[in-house]
């Protein structure tokens, strides 16, 4: 499952438990992207994964990406939290072909992860984001 999580106003943020499908996409996450665009015309994203890649199905990965093709000129930043260091090294290099900074972090750095996402330089975000 993929659950919101509370972030700044500018960011919109996700936690992924379990078995992630795409119903997870089109129910949580597609409409609270959407609703972020319409605040602020851009896509500020973290999301922070804690099951194993293997749980999300194909048909997850499909809508993640189709999700991402359809907003392809509003992505921002976006920030994959995991301690999968394959996601991680995916994550850095997807900002070289499309629009938009893409960074991966640690489990253990999620708090830094959220402040990037934000635009929040040197500032700590209180504890609660997580």
């Amino acid at each position: 499952m993929i659950q919101k999580i509370e972030s700044p106003q500018n960011v919109v943020a996700f936690e992924a438990i379990g078995e992630i499908t795409a119903d997870d996409y089109t129910n949580v996450v597609e409409p609270a992207i959407k609703e972020l665009i319409k605040q602020i015309n851009e896509i500020n994203f973290l999301f922070l994964i804690d099951t194993e890649i293997e749980n999300f199905t194909m048909a997850a990965w499909m809508e993640d990406a189709w999700i991402g093709l359809k907003n392809l000129g509003k992505w921002n930043r976006a920030a994959i939290v995991t301690d999968s260091e394959k996601a991680i090294a995916f994550t850095d290099k997807f900002s070289y072909v499309v629009p938009g900074e893409f960074k991966g972090f640690r489990k253990d750095a999620f708090h830094e992860a959220m402040n990037w996402v934000a635009g929040i330089a040197n500032k700590e975000i209180d504890n609660h984001y997580n």
